[in-house]
């Protein structure tokens, strides 16, 4: 549709829209997740480097995020989810305005559990929390200058870092560089 609307627009043709259901924003409406800011995912490739490639793009996306799924997808796509992303809160909301619409509050691994053992029916909204701040990595920049500060409080380098890296369960190999190109450079 975006292609054609991008045409229409070149060639001076309005294009209106019509209010409608979208599948999307009922089931966040419905996901008793934060919806305040959510990112739109969609359907994830069939190709399994492409849709991990995808996923992993997302792992520390903080808001929370919409996927499609079909029902033959379906527990692939939960074991995927749950693979790259941890065991989060999720919504499995299906066939959405329809008969036997049904909303699914629970985690990724219940989730496939349940899937596996009652095969999925009617096309899906996943609706998954966003990253936890508390499991983002720590920002390595960030422990550089950790481990400068305590540097020019007269800590040994090799102590500090292992000061840091500890408490950041971090690689000490990693943050010694970098701190020594620090002081290296200050030096220059």
């Amino acid at each position: 549709g975006a292609d054609l609307v991008a045409l229409c627009a070149e060639t001076g043709i309005e294009v209106a829209a019509i209010p409608g259901c979208c599948a999307a924003v009922a089931a966040l409406s419905i996901s008793g997740m934060a919806c305040g800011r959510f990112t739109f995912e969609g359907f994830l490739s069939m190709n399994h480097k492409s849709r991990m490639d995808h996923l992993e793009s997302v792992r520390t996306e903080p808001r929370t995020m919409v996927f499609y799924e079909a029902p033959h997808k379906l527990i692939r796509t939960l074991a995927d989810l749950l693979a790259v992303l941890g065991d989060r809160e999720a919504a499995l909301c299906r066939e959405i305005t329809k008969l036997h619409e049904e909303c699914f509050r629970t985690t990724l691994s219940q989730a496939l559990e349940h899937y596996r053992q009652t095969p999925p029916k009617g096309e899906f909204v996943l609706v998954i929390a966003g990253c936890d701040p508390k499991e983002l990595p720590p920002d390595q920049n960030d422990l550089t200058r950790r481990v400068l500060a305590l540097v020019a409080q007269g800590t040994p380098l090799m102590a500090a870092v292992k000061q840091i890296s500890k408490e950041a369960g971090t690689s000490k190999n990693a943050l010694y560089r970098q701190a020594l190109e620090q002081l290296e450079g200050q030096n220059a």
